[in-house]
């Protein structure tokens, strides 16, 4: 068996493990929150006996390790139970709302990485100068406020005082929705041919997404910048320097890869991350993806919505960790032979 598979067999391994423990976790915390999910799924004018037939539905007057031995058995059968917010399966639910919200995190992803990078090697490679001093006046401020401020401030800027931008949605009233293939917006609308939607549709997720990303970009470039600027002093790189190469070579060739390594653990559980912070980005621009469908069935306490929804961003966390591993692997070729030799 080859390193690399080895460490992926190991990771998928360690990931299955976490995510019992985390299906453990939020359902308990799910089930000893204050309120009864049967009276507010139910409303007020709901009788005691309708109220008493869900929570008999439900297994809620069951102690909670059978409640959990049900769900066990459900899940295994790839049912999550009926969400009481929609009425429908919850695995219907999250079919149809994280294909919005992964197209989001996608799209902030690659301005995070298309941006943040590029700045930190700029920032390193004129260290001490005036483009240095202003990328890492621009890394503060993309890491000092959270994604929901700049989202309302780029609203603000890009949506009402310069009219650039839609407010909310994810395609333009005026347009038809394309056919649903793969729940991305923008690869449905080229699978479809319908380009006018594909522009919309891109035109609608740039802010939601940059507001999203700023905060990783800065961390990014920050980071970047100061792997770099220790991998400048190193002995290598001064006789590079001397033998007389390219600034330009010198930084993406032999400062740029080594400094990735450190850079690219934090990068990817930054990406990650975005599942959990994209909630109120939604909010703010009505974007119609599962966080925001999270946090509407956390405020209704409903039990089976609320452990599908958890369990989903956890397990993409968790694969997003090990593709991470797996680059990181690929890059440093100390980690394959660490592999190989404790074999």
């Amino acid at each position: 068996m080859s390193p690399v598979v080895r460490l992926l067999v190991k990771r998928l391994s360690i990931s299955v493990i976490v995510l019992i423990g985390v299906s453990m976790l939020i359902f308990t915390i799910a089930r000893v929150i204050p309120g009864d999910p049967a009276r507010i799924a139910l409303g007020p004018n709901a009788t005691t006996e309708q109220v008493e037939k869900l929570r008999d539905k439900l297994h809620l007057d069951e102690p909670i390790y059978i409640q959990y031995g049900y769900f066990v058995r459900d899940f295994a059968k790839g049912d999550l139970g009926v969400s009481l917010y929609t009425n429908r399966p919850v695995t219907t639910d999250i079919a149809q709302f994280l294909p919005a919200t992964l197209e989001l995190v996608i799209v902030a992803g690659m301005f995070m990485i298309g941006l943040g990078i590029p700045l930190g090697i700029m920032s390193a490679r004129f260290r001490g100068k005036a483009a240095d001093n202003i990328i890492r006046v621009i890394s503060l401020l993309g890491v000092s406020a959270p994604s929901f401020v700049w989202a309302v401030i780029l609203m603000l800027l890009f949506a009402f005082f310069l009219p650039l931008f839609p407010i909310a949605g994810q395609i333009s009233d005026t347009l038809p929705v394309p056919q649903r293939i793969t729940g991305f917006l923008l690869v449905d609308s080229l699978l479809d041919g319908n380009f006018r939607a594909f522009f919309s549709a891109l035109h609608h997720i740039i802010l939601p997404a940059f507001a999203l990303a700023l905060s990783g970009i800065g961390q990014a470039a920050r980071l970047t910048r100061s792997n770099m600027v220790e991998t400048y002093d190193k002995p290598y790189i001064e006789m590079a320097q001397s033998f007389g190469f390219p600034a330009r070579r010198i930084a993406n060739r032999y400062a740029f890869r080594p400094s990735l390594i450190p850079s690219l653990t934090i990068i990817g559980l930054d990406f990650a991350a975005m599942l959990g912070n994209a909630f109120l980005v939604e909010a703010v621009y009505a974007w119609p993806g599962l966080s925001r469908y999270g946090v509407q069935v956390i405020l209704r306490k409903d039990l089976n919505a609320i452990v599908g929804t958890v369990l989903v961003i956890s397990a993409t966390f968790l694969i997003v960790n090990i593709i991470v591993d797996l680059l990181i692997a690929y890059i440093n070729p100390r980690i394959r032979l660490a592999e190989r030799g404790g074999s």
